[in-house]
């Protein structure tokens, strides 16, 4: 089987009874042998469909004579498949987007209700302008057609950006109250593209204009990212990765450009001891050794010994001696005290500031797993400052944008530990210093850095009081 439009439907089947896209897309991708275009294809077709879930579904809503949530699921996952083509993918032709999601409906046990994919299809279409395909001057994402759009939408602007955009009211609030209308528009759009990636080269053991050079030797594009010493964005599609020049030689590792930003945040020094509480897959911790000269002691701790295999892997592939793997959970650590020159707590999070990269990361967390989380985060924070030697820096970093689990959570560590305070780099030339705040912490907003969206703050303990 591979048709790639199939693929996406048994993928999509899986996300919506409850499987992580990425796993529901590497399960069929690894069954078959695609070419590569037809393998972006899928991917963009599950991925999509899964970021846009409730702006499909408000299609389905308006313009069946049944809701989305009383279609047969299935039908509403070839529905969704349909209406992703028709209204965000400009490549394919109008016809081509219909025909196809009918032949899935056929092929898929519905064939008696091929006239109604059929029929609600072309009615979207015509409500844009005609069936004859979606141009360029008459998507429905284009001003000049905004009228045009079959896509009603409420006056409420939390509704309004959470159908338009297609995220969970509760996010938009938390973004409205920190930015502003214009602005979370602005972020709901980053935050549908689909990603980057991004590269951090291992100065120890190459240069990044060799990287640079190597990559372009074989018509692989990339660029440099400000304020990053080590970083590379690759532009346009790059094929398998492990394959690139340098890869399997340590040259370079996959990190996203704000999570490189954490570690030179952290600052570490050669012969230093240094800690990494929830270290898994362990980009932080390379990156650490790699800024320390490989000199001194790393202690890599996580709980989940499968992520912490990843950790091992990159390391060797990297060449790095000075990272020691430590498996458990942080907050029970007592060995540990006093001991750390800087202790990295890069904690777990929401995830609210990668929601690109995982596309149904929207859908999976609810103010409740925020709240949990918070509390996790306090406790993580309490207990591993404690193995900070007096004078030393724990850095607190999130890939999430809310406030419940970035601010109030330091604030309220900060309320509670007089021994402790935030301490802004200033006088060092950190490539933090462009996003730092008035409070002294550090947020990377993805529609105005171009980066994924995070949360650091460094902070001193300042004598030996305990």
């Amino acid at each position: 089987m591979t048709n790639p439009r199939q693929l996406a439907f048994i993928a999509l089947r899986d996300v919506h009874k409850g499987a992580y896209a990425d796993f529901a897309l590497d399960r069929v991708l690894q069954k078959v042998n695609l070419p590569d275009n037809d393998r972006r294809l899928v991917t963009e077709l599950v991925y999509g469909s899964v970021r846009r879930q409730r702006t499909l579904d408000s299609l389905i809503d308006q313009l069946a004579k049944k809701k989305s949530h009383q279609q047969p699921p299935d039908l509403r996952s070839i529905l969704h498949l349909g209406f992703y083509q028709l209204r965000y993918q400009e490549r394919i032709p109008a016809s081509a987007a219909v025909n196809t999601t009918v032949q899935l409906a056929k092929e898929n046990g519905f064939a008696g209700l091929t006239g109604f994919v059929n029929g609600l299809l072309r009615q979207y279409l015509r409500r844009v302008g005609g069936d004859e395909g979606v141009g360029e001057e008459n998507t429905p994402s284009s001003s000049s057609s905004l009228h045009r759009d079959p896509l009603q939408l409420p006056e409420n602007p939390v509704e309004r950006l959470g159908i338009l955009h297609s995220f969970p009211d509760w996010i938009i609030q938390v973004w409205l109250e920190q930015l502003g209308l214009s602005e979370t528009e602005q972020l709901c759009e980053w935050m549908n593209q689909s990603p980057t990636i991004d590269l951090r080269i291992n100065p120890l053991r190459t240069s990044i204009e060799e990287v640079e050079a190597a990559l372009q030797s074989i018509g692989i594009l990339v660029r440099r990212i400000p304020h990053l010493p080590q970083a590379l964005r690759f532009i346009g599609n790059t094929g398998s990765i492990q394959k690139l020049p340098g890869f399997k030689e340590g040259w370079w590792t996959v990190q996203d450009s704000s999570a490189q930003l954490v570690s030179h945040l952290l600052d570490p020094q050669p012969g230093e001891v240094v800690i990494d509480v929830c270290a898994a897959p362990g980009g932080k911790t390379t990156h650490i050794a790699e800024l320390m000269a490989d000199k001194g002691k790393i202690w890599a701790c996580d709980r989940t010994s499968s992520r912490l295999r990843k950790l091992q892997e990159n390391s060797q592939r990297l060449n790095l001696q000075s990272i020691q793997i430590y498996t458990g959970d942080s907050r029970h650590f007592n060995q540990f005290q006093n001991t750390a020159d800087r202790v990295l707590l890069d904690a777990p999070c929401s995830g609210l500031g990668t929601m690109h990269r995982h596309a149904d990361a929207r859908w999976r967390q609810t103010p409740e797993s925020v709240r949990e989380l918070s509390v996790l985060q306090e406790e993580l924070l309490t207990h591993t400052s404690s193995f900070v030697k007096a004078g030393g820096v724990l850095v607190y970093a999130t890939c999430t944008l809310h406030p419940a689990e970035n601010e109030e959570v330091i604030s309220a560590f900060l309320a509670k530990s007089p021994d402790w305070q935030i301490e802004s780099p200033r006088g060092v030339e950190l490539p933090v210093s462009a996003y730092s705040t008035p409070q002294g912490w550090f947020k990377v907003w993805p529609h105005r850095q171009d980066m994924d969206g995070f949360f650091m703050v460094r902070l001193r303990k300042t004598n030996n009081s305990e």
